[in-house]
């Protein structure tokens, strides 16, 4: 089994360095993330259609092992929107806005070498020109787009990084990426893990069934996930509202509803399906690294006498 277990570590710690994403207007595009990664989880642990089943000789044994990770480091990418009537008057705001924002990070301790400026699109706007009746589709102007993202490692700068965006009238947080800089130490962790696991529940299934396992186990699957923080955002919006019912009610009114507030919150994967939960507390968004484990072994027949 140790053979098995050693090849199983090499694929799965080739997996580099990990990117997150938490937080930002990126958010609006996202809903029922736990009930995705619970359904993904499910399907894991779902067998394949090449997959043999154990037989009257043979037994599999499983391990699924979460853990949540804070992230390393941190990238906070902001939106860049300029209108104007012309190309040279958008790019030369646009450089105007960047300078300001770039002068305001300075200030918090974050050089050039942190900054990337990503041209994003340039666009044509069209408005209508009315005339009696007809209404012409015309050139208005031109729109200019560009992403601007920052490199830090403090977490609590992200306030500071807003405030600094909205000094230079940039208003569009897109979203934060969460970095883990060596997922290989996570892989392997999840593996060592995931094989006590097995190797306990192997134990008790010889305690409590009388079955004797035959190493050494082959491995069947080792399927690891990684869950990003944006993925795992939920939303909901908590509200009554009063009803207007009567048929000639409703013919007599027009009705101007209220705007009602979404609130997004972060809804990670719990201990529920997990043999074991490494770093279980929850106090901030982090990243979700599961591993479904699967091997099978064969069972001592006893001896015809």
């Amino acid at each position: 089994m140790a053979r098995n277990l050693i090849a199983m570590l090499i694929v799965i710690a080739g997996y580099g360095v990990c990117f997150a994403q938490a937080s930002g207007n990126v958010n609006y595009s996202q809903s029922g993330g736990k009930s995705r990664a619970e359904q993904n989880e499910r399907n894991k642990r779902m067998p394949t259609k090449e997959e043999a089943p154990p037989t009257g000789d043979s037994m599999f044994i499983e391990a699924s092992v979460l853990m949540n990770l804070k992230a390393d480091e941190y990238v906070a990418i902001f939106g860049v929107l300029e209108e104007c009537s012309a190309v040279p008057e958008c790019n030369q705001k646009m450089d105007s806005t960047i300078a300001q924002f770039a002068g305001e990070l300075k200030k918090l301790g974050i050089g050039s070498e942190d900054i990337f400026v990503d041209f994003a699109a340039q666009n044509k706007i069209y408005g209508f020109q009315v005339e009696e009746n007809i209404a012409k589709e015309k050139l208005a102007g031109f729109e200019l787009k560009k992403n601007v993202s920052i490199h830090y490692k403090d977490k609590l700068l992200l306030d500071k990084l807003v405030t600094a965006a909205a000094e230079a009238k940039i208003f569009d947080l897109i979203k934060v990426d969460y970095i883990v800089t060596d997922t290989g130490i996570v892989q392997t962790r999840l593996m060592e893990e995931a094989t006590k696991v097995i190797k306990k529940k192997a134990a008790e299934y010889e305690k409590l069934l009388g079955v004797k396992l035959l190493p050494p186990g082959q491995v069947y699957a080792a399927k690891p996930s990684i869950y990003y923080p944006t993925e795992m955002y939920d939303s909901y919006t908590a509200q009554e509202s009063e009803r207007i019912i009567g048929y000639n009610d409703r013919q007599r009114y027009t009705v101007q509803g209220a705007r009602k507030s979404r609130t997004f919150f972060f809804n990670g994967l719990d201990a529920n399906g997990f043999d074991r939960v490494i770093n279980p507390v929850i106090i901030e968004p982090v990243i979700q690294f599961t591993l479904y484990f699967k091997v099978k072994y064969e069972i001592e027949q006893a001896k015809n006498k």
